[in-house]
């Protein structure tokens, strides 16, 4: 068993870290965008890795007993990040992580533009190139059908 002080520290550190994962959540969601199921199954992942984490404080600080001093040193750790550190933290590593896959976006089409796969016609040639495969495929069957059915009548 630790003293109060250390337990309150620990506490605190706990708040702010479970905050910044969250924050790691959001800068994901902000570059990139996904539905309300994903969204409720993040949060409903998080939120039992934090019920997980606060019952190992409690189980190896305090013998499992609930201390109201740790809840509330882990709420004013999430208070003091939140207020100084995670609004920036959130819109500047979104605004980079953005412009970063951005650029690597870039990268790909510029470097996949001679085989032909990159581009605004990109689409269309795929899918003349899919129609001609689907044609030969659909009369390579056809004749194949129309053979077996000779050989089956004699």
């Amino acid at each position: 068993m630790v003293s109060e002080n250390e337990f309150l520290l620990h506490s605190l550190i706990m708040g702010v870290f479970l905050l910044f994962v969250y924050d790691i959540l959001r800068i994901i969601r902000r570059v990139i965008p996904h539905g309300g199921f994903w969204v409720a199954v993040e949060d409903l992942i998080f939120w039992v890795y934090c019920g997980a984490e606060v019952f190992l404080l409690m189980y190896h600080e305090s013998n499992g007993t609930l201390r109201w001093f740790a809840v509330t040193g882990a709420m004013a750790g999430m208070f003091l990040y939140n207020k100084l550190i995670s609004r920036l933290f959130v819109k500047y590593v979104s605004w980079g992580l953005g412009k970063l896959l951005k650029g690597i976006g870039r990268i790909l089409r510029w470097l996949l533009r001679p085989v032909g796969l990159a581009g605004r016609k990109a689409g269309r040639g795929t899918r003349r190139l899919l129609g001609r495969q689907k044609r030969f495929l659909k009369s390579r069957l056809t004749h194949f059908l129309k053979v077996l059915k000779i050989n089956m009548k004699v």
